[in-house]
């Protein structure tokens, strides 16, 4: 029995890496019972090797902790069977697999980020704060929560089901009216509430959406460093984060690593940093301010040409602009590719070249084939002459069956 085990743990783990496992396609056989963080990769992905140190540190961090969640990582070149159960459209792609649900991860590419997302999601979707110091902890540790105050109601189990599917973003706790600051005052119970930015707002059903939408507006604080991720996700939503709809209003305090292709083609690649920019989410346009910002004035000034359409619009989603984001793309993956493996991508590129060059060498190079010529004793084909009468036909004794009809004659 004991061999069987180690057989069946060998088919599943291809290499043991340090504390990463690399695996091959038979891991799903283990998904039911155990935990898996699952980093999906390609050899020739430039971006995928700068992470690498970074996995490994997370699956020496994870291991350290005695997290119970197994990580490992999978070749998707290898195992493309994988990549399209997965529906793995990127690389690196992270994905937690807990029970039947797979969760995936879009955060920033950084060890604390990677492990407090997989110290979350692993552990239950909803967790009980029983004290007033259990609450207090939780707030002077995470920078927004939801909190369901009440007992069992209707409004429980929407709860319960929203935090399965936001779990991936924030925490979810429970709690009884005698755990929560004096003041937080409740017209009615049960309740959901969000703390973030150092206050509160409760969910109203009569005035707010479904739960679910309350919870996927609020689940953002007002200001907090954005990424591109969360900056889409913003944009899904037109949250209004300053003064109109359809912009999103920040400053770039810092470098986004993971900033999106549509407002990479530009001059967003120049802007000097701290700068203010207005996006149009629903163009994937922006603005930028023609002269320096120094005072209020000056912002207002920028903002009110934004609001009034007198701001140039740079990006866009025009056909010249997805030419340019196309062809940049197509750039900066071939480059990636051949900085990561550069004898690979010269196999996979040069394979097509060659066969289309050797089928162009063939093609010109070909010499036609001659006229057919007349088998010898063939009969040939029947022919009319100029009255519509058939023509004799010749046969190789023609001659001697004409001097003999001469002599008849």
């Amino acid at each position: 029995m004991r061999n069987v085990i180690l057989t069946a743990l060998l088919s599943v783990i291809a290499v043991v890496s340090g504390n990463v496992e690399e695996l091959d396609d038979k891991f799903k056989d283990y998904l039911k019972h155990e935990l898996w963080l699952v980093e999906f990769y390609a050899p020739w992905c430039a971006y995928c090797h700068t992470f690498e140190p970074i996995w490994h540190e997370v699956g020496a961090e994870l291991k350290s902790m005695g997290s119970p969640v197994n990580v490992g990582k999978i070749d998707t070149t290898v195992h493309t069977s994988i990549a399209s159960e997965f529906n793995i459209r990127g690389y690196p792609t992270i994905k937690l697999f807990k029970g039947e649900l797979s969760f995936d991860y879009k955060g920033p590419r950084t060890k604390d980020a990677i492990i407090e997302f997989t110290n979350r999601v692993s552990g239950p979707v909803v967790r009980p704060l029983s004290s007033v110091q259990l609450f207090q902890h939780v707030m002077s540790r995470h920078d927004l929560i939801f909190v369901y105050i009440g007992r069992e109601s209707l409004l429980k189990k929407e709860y319960y089901k929203a935090a399965t599917e936001y779990i991936v973003h924030t925490y979810f706790f429970t709690a009884s009216e005698e755990v929560l600051p004096k003041a937080v005052t409740l017209q009615d119970v049960p309740a959901v509430a969000v703390f973030k930015d150092r206050t509160y707002y409760l969910y109203n059903e009569f005035l707010d959406d479904d739960l679910s939408s309350w919870i996927n507006r609020e689940r953002f604080p007002s200001y907090f460093q954005i990424d591109s991720f969360s900056l889409y996700q913003m944009g899904e939503l037109s949250k209004p984060v300053f003064l109109h709809k359809y912009y999103i209003f920040f400053t770039f305090f810092f470098y986004l690593p993971y900033f999106p292709i549509p407002f990479t083609v530009n001059k967003l690649s120049e802007v000097e940093r701290p700068s203010i920019i207005v996006l149009n989410m629903t163009i994937d346009g922006y603005c930028l301010p023609e002269s320096k910002i120094e005072t209020i004035e000056d912002l207002l000034r920028f903002v009110n040409s934004v609001l009034d359409g007198s701001a140039k619009l740079l990006g866009g989603n025009g056909f010249l602009q997805h030419v340019k984001r196309s062809l940049y793309k197509a750039k900066s993956t071939v480059v990636s590719m051949f900085q990561a493996a550069p004898f690979f991508s010269c196999f996979v590129f040069g394979l097509p070249v060659g066969i289309v060059a050797l089928v162009i060498w063939a093609t010109c190079t070909a010499v036609p084939a001659d006229d057919e010529k007349p088998v010898e004793g063939a009969t040939a084909s029947p022919v009319l002459d100029a009255h519509g009468k058939k023509a004799i036909e010749l046969q190789p004794d023609s001659t001697e069956k004409t001097s003999e009809a001469k002599k008849e004659d």
